[in-house]
């Protein structure tokens, strides 16, 4: 019998993904089944991005493409780095990729020997850990409540570190949290940042445009620090195009050309239609997607409401991405009819079989004690979900 790799034994599933499953086959089985799991906008993408793919195809871009990503569009990002986040990159410190996640994989598989120490604050997005473990590096945990709005602080960043620390990973805006780091606290990690230049940083900002905060700032915009962050971003969050796949990273030149290497090893370059639809997307006024974000706050403020009114729930007031992540641990314990709550998972299980509503259990993002809702889903459907919820909670411990 053929064994499978150590590397793919000592990996977890996705969280997230394994109950998009499970929540696509009860549906199957005909349940009225409310996903509020999977981190994907409801919008459509806008057209004018669909209209620039169809051109592509009608004028034949179904060629190979440079495995960094075409040079116009690598040129287009850098300009969308300078006009949004004030970041000046070369096209030849940017490298695209099939999707955000794969800059991520390419970065740290470019850095990370076996035995380096990777930090990375909690809640954390599922993939950093395993991405983190596939290269053969130590995910260092720091763990942020509730109360301190999910963020850590410089001073613990700084007791994280040791001779091992070879690299930092966040996100901000946050998943699944959706705290947003504010100048000051990124200004705090900096300062830490620099006392140790041999410790790389990276940046994931996928979410930047879905803010409520009034503007995102970027961790590299600190001068001291610029060549030690890699900032990574994409195009499915906020234009709505995550089945396109379009991530990338901007870097120092080096850890560019490292990135470029892995991924001419691994996928080459991203899908060619998709890279020429990004050209458009990059050269739009963000402000247009204001509409959207406007709704996202509502929504967050729907959900938010319901879950202040239920006892026991502990949860924040997230300033971006489309999650709340409320701790839950004041129903762990308890227990309905056949149902008995003893961590996360078992209440999600529980939700999804008596209230029909698909939710993620906070274990895999390094947060035991909460879920993740995303309300990434209609006012309507929204309202039915914590209905739902409510009631379903409100049983436990009868």
């Amino acid at each position: 019998m053929i064994s499978l790799s150590n590397r793919l034994n000592a990996m977890e599933e996705s969280a997230t993904l394994a109950m998009a499953r499970l929540s696509r086959t009860l549906r199957a089985e005909g349940k009225d089944i409310i996903s509020l799991s999977l981190g994907e906008p409801d919008f459509h993408t806008p057209q004018f991005i669909k209209d620039e793919a169809i051109r592509a195809i009608e004028q034949n871009y179904t060629t190979y493409t440079p495995v960094a990503g075409y040079d116009e569009l690598r040129e287009k990002i850098a300009h969308k780095l300078l006009r949004d986040n004030g970041l000046t990159y070369s096209k030849d410190q940017i490298v695209v990729s099939t999707g955000a996640k794969q800059a991520i994989a390419n970065a740290v598989l470019s850095l990370v020997n076996p035995g380096d120490e990777v930090i990375i604050p909690a809640p954390y997005w599922v993939s950093y850990i395993e991405i983190v473990k596939l290269a053969g590096g130590i995910p260092v945990i720091i763990e942020a409540s509730v109360e301190q709005d999910y963020k850590i602080t410089g001073q613990q960043f700084e007791e994280a570190i040791s001779s091992k620390t070879k690299m930092f990973i966040f996100s901000s805006p946050c998943n699944p949290t959706g705290s947003v780091y504010t100048k000051e606290e990124l200004f705090s990690l900096a300062q830490v940042l620099e006392k140790h230049p041999n410790i790389a940083a990276l940046s994931d900002e996928i979410y930047e445009h879905i803010n409520f905060a009034g503007g995102h700032h970027s961790l590299a915009e600190f001068p001291s620090i610029f060549e030690q962050v890699i900032t990574v971003n994409g195009a499915s969050k906020a234009w709505a195009m995550t089945g396109w796949r379009l991530g990338y990273l901007a870097s120092s030149k080096t850890i560019a050309d490292a990135c470029n290497k892995i991924q001419g090893q691994f996928t080459s370059g991203t899908n060619s239609i998709t890279q020429r639809a990004a050209m458009v997307a990059m050269d739009a006024n963000p402000q247009i997607l204001q509409d959207m974000v406007n709704q996202f706050e509502k929504r967050r403020d729907l959900v938010l409401g319901y879950l202040q009114k239920i006892p026991g729930i502990k949860v924040n007031k997230p300033t971006g991405a489309f999650y709340l992540f409320p701790d839950v641990s004041a129903y762990f314990g308890t227990s309905y009819q056949n149902y008995t709550i003893a961590n996360g998972n078992d209440l999600c299980m529980y939700l999804l079989q008596e209230a029909n509503i698909a939710l993620v259990d906070g274990n895999g993002f390094g947060a035991p004690k909460c879920i993740r809702i995303s309300y990434a889903t209609s006012e309507e459907q929204l309202s039915i979900a914590m209905e739902r919820l409510t009631e379903a909670l409100s049983k436990l411990g009868q």
